[in-house]
């Protein structure tokens, strides 16, 4: 059994619930809430779990795992059908290059602690903070809509969807929450969208797994 510490609007928690779906996995899920007015991962109970406080966090077989990233390298380790990486090499290394750059150089200057801090420390006020936003996002977009023009395939690396849509695709939803124009990603888009004709996005996509 897979436990997943989860918060719904987490991007790195998307992630773990799309792949997790792809591979037909079944996991239970845990809220943790990143509510300003809850920041549940602050608690001395998470904090035992969680060392760092963040979310995700697993559970497998009583072993406890944390980071997105590692945790989805361990799932296309243990289970490798389907596969979320290509065949060919040089593509594997392409579509972890691609994954990278959200998960390495996007999604970190954006994390909601980063938000907070420039907040807190350096008085930003929300306009300034957007701007912040977007302009990491709009730089690693800028850059992965060249590698997406690439393809020759219905998705980036094939015409199954992988690692590189299972970071990109949170990645999209968040950039809309900051009225990110996209317009300019006709290739991104359209990835989304065939993403998003699949039950195992449909099922992972924060709405879907709002706490009531």
């Amino acid at each position: 059994m897979i436990k997943l510490y989860d918060y719904w609007r987490s991007s790195a928690c998307y992630r773990l619930r799309i792949a997790f779906h792809l591979k037909g996995l079944a996991f239970e899920s845990e809220e943790v809430s990143l509510h300003p007015d809850v920041l549940a991962q602050n608690s001395d109970g998470y904090k035992a779990i969680n060392p760092q406080q963040r979310v995700p966090t697993v559970v497998i077989d009583g072993a406890v795992h944390t980071q997105s990233m590692a945790i989805l390298d361990w799932l296309e380790e243990t289970y490798p059908e389907p596969a979320l990486l290509p065949v060919e090499t040089h593509q594997r290394l392409r579509a972890r290059a691609f994954a990278d750059t959200v998960a390495c150089d996007i999604h970190p200057l954006n994390n909601s602690s980063v938000l907070k801090y420039l907040k807190e420390e350096f008085s930003a006020d929300q306009a300034a903070v957007g701007a912040w936003y977007a302009t990491w996002v709009t730089r690693g977009f800028d850059a992965l809509e060249v590698h997406a023009q690439k393809s020759e395939t219905r998705l980036l690396f094939g015409d199954a969807p992988g690692l590189a849509e299972i970071c990109l695709i949170p990645q999209m939803y968040n950039a809309r929450r900051f009225d990110i124009d996209l317009s300019g990603y006709p290739k991104l888009l359209e990835v989304e969208a065939s993403c998003m004709e699949l039950a195992a996005f449909q099922k992972a996509v924060p709405e879907a797994v709002k706490p009531a």
